[in-house]
């Protein structure tokens, strides 16, 4: 018997995605936040509150780099989300990771994460719920260690962690279960 629960953010799971820009003053800022991901075949959309100094850096760079955490860094990753860079100014610091500046955008990348996306802000939008933040996929990096044989990245390699909105949880994924546009072919005869 399904029981009500109400109107709540569950759906799950949810990405763990650190954003990352420079501040006014050239450093490095990284935001832990989950209500966001891909739109489009080359586009992110991220929703995230006006407030955060991460939403102030995006619209005055126009750039922001977006980052798989992994569970070898979940203690920083979840420092990131706990921490805020309007009342912390040595927040990157305080993490111990280090960032070198994209080659494509004026953002910054982390170096500890496995898979970085470099982005362009297209669009930022006010309206129902936040703010929204539409950016273009200019490239994407990879470290050596989670590609496969074909030079793809290999989920059961990412080591990659989601957020359960449920209990506030992190979990380990990365077991493959199927294969898309595949495993339910059977149902089409």
């Amino acid at each position: 018997m399904l029981k009500s629960l109400g109107v709540k953010p569950y759906l799950y799971p949810m990405p763990v995605l650190m954003i990352s820009t420079y501040n006014e003053d050239g450093t490095v800022d990284v935001m832990n936040m989950a209500w966001g991901g891909i739109c489009s075949h080359n586009m992110v959309a991220l929703n995230i509150g006006e407030e955060h100094m991460t939403t102030k850096n995006i619209k005055k760079r126009g750039a922001f780099t977006l980052s798989i955490a992994d569970i070898d860094h979940i203690e920083a990753a979840d420092f990131f989300g706990i921490a805020t860079a309007n009342k912390m100014a040595d927040k990157f610091e305080r993490s111990g990771l280090h960032a070198v500046k994209s080659e494509k955008v004026d953002a910054p990348i982390v170096e500890e994460f496995p898979v970085t996306l470099e982005c362009r802000v297209v669009e930022c939008q006010n309206g129902v719920g936040d703010f929204r933040v539409v950016g273009e996929i200019v490239d994407v990096l990879a470290d050596e260690k989670v590609l496969d044989e074909k030079g793809n990245v290999d989920p059961t390699k990412l080591n990659a962690f989601v957020f359960d909105q449920f209990q506030s949880g992190y979990y380990a994924i990365g077991e493959k279960v199927g294969q898309a546009w595949s495993t339910g072919m059977n149902m089409t005869k």
